[in-house]
């Protein structure tokens, strides 16, 4: 993570680099750096509240008193504040030793295939022929999104049928849709319109309906990344990351898919991806 930006000498109260702090050591960046430097900001923070007490608890002096005095007087503090912080002994090392701590137990592990659900009989050269295709725009978008990109691809080949079952165009062309995201109102993009299954009261019905067309498969990852990560309806999902089992369990809860064993399919096609990827590593 690039922390360069941050001069010793900016102003104490910046919550928007106290954001990027926290996401960028969340996404792997340099974390002992950006430990410091949350660490320095942090003591500012709090330096800064230190004075401004002092200063309301004994007589002002007079020397600043007029217009424009609360702002000077406020400005002079977060500048006292930036001085007295990330100074060896002080108040930030204790502050970056807890980061550390909190940050060590929340980071999410590496997503591990539960071998009991691989599709063994299925997983063969269509499956790892489908990983390899997928997995650079997969992985792109997952820098961008947190999403996993095993979880990703396995979503997409559960959808597609490894790619047997692509959603095409009348003329035969493809969607590019691996995620089988339907058309709504709100959709100003290209459609394709087909015959799909869909559930009812758990009884499989055939109905005609309208899907997403891209003019990639990178920008179907894209978009299936915007969806999951910034719809209210996906914040549980979210939380799963660390878990294909939850991740796909989350999906289902949230009506991703009709079909009532998605999450089992689900759950195995990832698992299958996660064993083709180490397979292929």
């Amino acid at each position: 993570m690039n922390t360069s930006g941050l001069k010793p000498s900016g102003l104490a109260a910046d919550p928007t680099a106290l954001n990027a702090l926290r996401y960028g050591a969340s996404k792997g960046g340099d974390d002992k750096a950006a430990l410091k430097e949350a660490a320095k900001q942090f003591e500012s923070l709090f330096m800064r509240e230190l004075i401004k007490s002092m200063r309301e608890a004994t007589q002002k002096s007079g020397l600043m008193d007029g217009e424009g005095s609360d702002l000077g007087t406020d400005l002079l503090d977060q500048q006292f504040a930036v001085q007295l912080s990330g100074l060896p002994g002080g108040l930030s090392e204790a502050i970056e030793r807890q980061l550390g701590r909190q940050m060590s137990a929340t980071k999410s592990p590496e997503p591990i295939a539960d071998t009991s659900t691989v599709d063994r009989a299925s997983a063969g050269p269509r499956q790892a022929g489908f990983v390899d295709q997928h997995s650079e725009a997969a992985a792109t978008v997952a820098r961008e999104s947190g999403i996993p990109a095993s979880f990703m691809i396995g979503q997409a080949g559960h959808e597609t049928g490894w790619g047997r079952s692509e959603i095409r165009h009348a003329d035969g062309s493809p969607s590019h849709n691996l995620f089988g995201i339907k058309a709504t109102d709100s959709w100003k993009g290209k459609v394709a319109e087909i015959t799909t299954t869909e559930y009812v009261n758990g009884e499989p019905r055939k109905v005609t309906a309208k899907f997403r067309a891209y003019d990639s498969y990178a920008d179907s990852f894209r978009d299936y990344a915007r969806l999951i990560g910034n719809s209210p309806r996906y914040d549980g999902v979210m939380d799963q990351l660390h878990s294909v089992q939850g991740f796909a369990s989350g999906l289902q809860k949230a009506g991703y898919a009709t079909d009532p064993q998605y999450a089992a399919k689900l759950s195995r096609a990832i698992n299958t991806t996660l064993s083709l990827q180490r397979a292929q590593g």
